[in-house]
């Protein structure tokens, strides 16, 4: 009789079940994989962000980009020399690795809207 074990999957002290809950507990719900959609582009002050996403709220994009950077997606620079402050985000190397994914996303997301 054959023994199953169950492998979990840690991740910034967080466990999964499997890797794909890992990559979607990381990237899922509805406006991570949009914020990071438009900083495939490159980098993007949080009122840019605002203005390219004007249906999600000042506070849900602060609190998806906060996970974003504890998760090491995306990185978080602030300018305090001269005022106003100015917020920079930007895909970190570890971020740049799902850009694969995520235009994929975008692909099917394109291909079903096509065909209806």
């Amino acid at each position: 009789m054959e023994t199953i074990t169950k492998e979990t999957y840690n991740y910034n002290g967080k466990n999964y079940p499997c890797c794909a809950s890992l990559t979607m507990g990381v990237i899922g719900g509805k406006w991570k994989t949009v914020i990071l959609y438009h900083l495939i582009s490159g980098t993007l002050r949080y009122n840019e962000l605002r203005k390219l996403m004007p249906t999600v709220t000042e506070r849900t994009l602060s609190l998806q980009l906060k996970k974003l950077e504890e998760d090491g997606i995306v990185a978080r620079k602030v300018y305090t020399k001269k005022p106003p402050l100015k917020v920079e985000y930007t895909l970190t190397e570890l971020g740049k690795t799902l850009v694969p994914i995520i235009e994929s996303i975008a692909e099917w997301g394109n291909a079903v809207t096509q065909n209806n």
